[in-house]
């Protein structure tokens, strides 16, 4: 099993599995406070702040059971549309295959 440290995983894409689209980059974690285990919660894929506040987006917060895999260059996760349906993070579409 291949061990990741957090600034690997911020180089990973985050793809979601029910529609291809690309979430972003994991910008910050959520880890359990006890302090024997320290496991990972959620991944968080920062809002952007916007242009002097304008057009600001929220974080969109990945629970640990939503992530699929784990590989080399990407994170898989799989959320429907309903529970992104309050996300208001930009998805950039999938890429076209050639």
């Amino acid at each position: 099993m291949r061990r990741y440290n957090t600034a690997d995983l911020r180089k990973l894409e985050i793809i979601n599995l029910c529609d291809g689209s690309c979430l972003g980059y994991a910008s910050d974690f959520e880890f359990e406070a006890d302090h024997d285990c320290g496991r990972l919660l959620a991944l968080v894929i920062g809002g952007s702040s916007g242009f002097f506040g304008i057009g600001k987006r929220d974080d969109v917060v990945i629970p640990w059971r939503m992530i699929e895999c784990i590989g080399e260059d990407t994170i898989l996760v799989r959320l429907n549309p309903g529970e992104l349906a309050g996300c208001t993070c930009p998805r950039k579409p999938p890429k076209k295959k050639r």
